[in-house]
């Protein structure tokens, strides 16, 4: 891409990114390939990419402990195709993603009440607390 963003530069934001993609494609005159559905394809080969780096290693603690610096990158890497591809999609559609992502975030808090997942997360794993008055059938899994 031209005039990139240096590694560990401060303030990139969806719609630098955005630009930078929707820039990427016209110099390469790419637009004509980037339909919703041709986009869609190209996410979800990067998402299994993605899954490949995970696929063999069982549950992977946070922080990565004991993964060397090239497999961190190639994570990095991989990571980067899928928000890349993402943030193209959501431009051709046009869709906010930033606004969308906020949005959701405020439904999912209406979904699952802190009181009540606190509460169910509790029992669940083994705590003592139980749910009382539950919003599903009254039945706990």
């Amino acid at each position: 891409m031209t005039g990139g963003v240096s590694e560990g530069e401060e303030g990139v934001t969806l719609d630098l990114l955005k630009m930078k993609m929707a820039d990427f494609a016209k110099e390469r005159d790419w637009d004509r390939f980037h339909s919703p559905r041709n986009l869609l394809l190209a996410l979800v080969g990067e998402v299994g990419e993605l899954s490949e780096i995970f696929q063999w290693r069982g549950e992977v603690p946070r922080g990565l402990p004991g993964w060397k610096e090239e497999e961190k990158q190639h994570l990095g890497e991989e990571l980067s195709d899928v928000l890349l591809y993402l943030v193209r999609l959501s431009d051709i559609c046009g869709i906010d993603l930033g606004k969308a992502a906020l949005r959701k975030v405020g439904l999912n808090a209406l979904k699952y009440p802190v009181g009540v997942c606190k509460a169910y997360s509790s029992s669940k794993y083994g705590g003592k607390d139980h749910i009382v008055g539950s919003q599903s059938n009254g039945s706990e899994s």
